[in-house]
């Protein structure tokens, strides 16, 4: 369904291009010369043929088809859906426009408002451009700690205040620096948190930094150790046994399908951790997890992909932390409804979950993916206080 919902939108974005195209003709041929038209469809077509092998070399990098620069791979993906998503934005409010004015400002409209409503139409085209440059240039980096207390039916008396640090989706890479993740260590080891947890996707693709995020996340300060799950992007790059191996060494503990015991007072924390549960597998998620839980303990799951809580609940986890979505990346809020992405795919995109006694919390994580740009889901530092319901 992930990868059906992809093509559909990739396809509905290449349309709007083909709408464009034949616009941006239109109006070469309308207002310029004979040999203007001519100069006009020659940039039209290096400017799109520049766009589609970046598209295609992108997508054969991301599928292993193609060894390229990761740096490369990330800046022409980057650029390539970033015009496709802003221009289609900036379209879809021009045709907007252009379907208001007529109604609004008949051939009579004074000439002097004319001017000035076709000047606001301008501005409404660009502002698209000007709210990406503003996710991609500072809510991008914008790093906060965010707390959140999670109420847990049962929970043991010693577990009562633990806090748990959850890093997730850092996607060392292009568009994130060591030195820009270096900046969330520093304020993650001011939370002074019992436990930290990575919940996956350390990098983007293959080649992308890997042992320089596993050499800042072996930096964290917390007295009950660094555990995490692995992410998709650790599949699509097959490091996921890299990572594992080398993070071991550092000290971080990598569960792959098994658990850990940690004693806190008298209490169990049973931590379990699950590689990528693939949404085009809906039907084997979690398969064999129920064999990590353990009787009497706070059970714990670590899962990238957070759209397997309901199967979780029902196997007997109290607790499941995710990551994946970024919280949509590009979230409007529009009635008190937030519209992203993430939401074609899956309910669970940010925030507390309850399933019955169960309970989740999906982060919005540290990186971006495809377009480097956050827009209403910033980047989030999350630390998590347990205390009983």
């Amino acid at each position: 369904m992930h990868h059906l919902t992809d093509f559909v939108s990739l396809a509905a974005l290449l349309v709007v291009q083909w709408c464009i195209w034949r616009e941006a003709l239109a109006v070469a041929s309308r207002r310029l010369s004979r040999k203007g038209g001519r100069v006009t469809r020659v940039l039209l077509l290096a400017i799109y043929a520049g766009l589609g092998l970046g598209l295609l070399l992108n997508l054969a990098h991301m599928a292993g088809k193609v060894r390229m620069s990761a740096r490369l791979a990330s800046v022409s993906g980057g650029v390539v859906y970033g015009w496709l998503g802003v221009s289609a934005a900036s379209y879809g409010l021009w045709k907007i426009f252009q379907f208001l004015s007529r109604r609004i400002a008949p051939p009579s409209f004074d000439p002097a408002r004319r001017q000035l409503m076709h000047a606001a139409g301008g501005a409404l085209v660009a502002s698209p451009f000007l709210v990406v440059g503003y996710g991609a240039l500072v809510q991008r980096t914008d790093f906060h700690v965010l707390e959140r207390d999670i109420a847990i039916p049962g929970l043991p008396k010693d577990l009562a205040g633990l806090r748990l640090l959850q890093i997730s989706d850092i996607h060392l890479s292009a568009f994130l620096s060591e030195s820009e993740f270096a900046r969330v260590i520093d304020a993650a080891n001011q939370t002074r948190c019992h436990l930290a947890l990575v919940t996956g996707d350390l990098i983007s693709s293959a080649g992308d930094p890997l042992d320089a995020c596993l050499r800042q996340l072996a930096r964290l300060r917390v007295d009950g150790g660094i555990f995490g799950c692995m992410g998709n992007h650790e599949r699509y790059a097959r490091v996921e046994e890299y990572a594992a191996e080398h993070g071991a060494r550092l000290g971080i503990r990598f569960l792959r399908q098994e658990a850990a015991a940690l004693r806190f007072g008298g209490s169990i924390l049973n931590l379990a951790g699950v590689d990528y549960q693939r949404s085009s597998h809906r039907r084997e998620y979690l398969q064999g997890a129920e064999r990590l839980l353990a009787p009497g303990a706070l059970n714990v799951l670590l899962s990238h992909n957070p759209d397997v809580f309901p199967v979780a609940a029902r196997k007997g986890y109290n607790l499941m932390l995710s990551g994946h979505t970024h919280g949509g990346q590009v979230t409007v809020e529009i009635l008190d409804q937030s519209i992203n992405p993430a939401r074609f795919w899956t309910p669970f995109v940010y925030g507390p979950y309850a399933e019955g006694a169960a309970r989740a919390y999906v982060t919005r994580g540290i990186g971006t993916i495809g377009i480097p740009v956050r827009l209403g889901a910033p980047p989030e530092i999350t630390v998590l206080r347990l205390r009983k319901a």
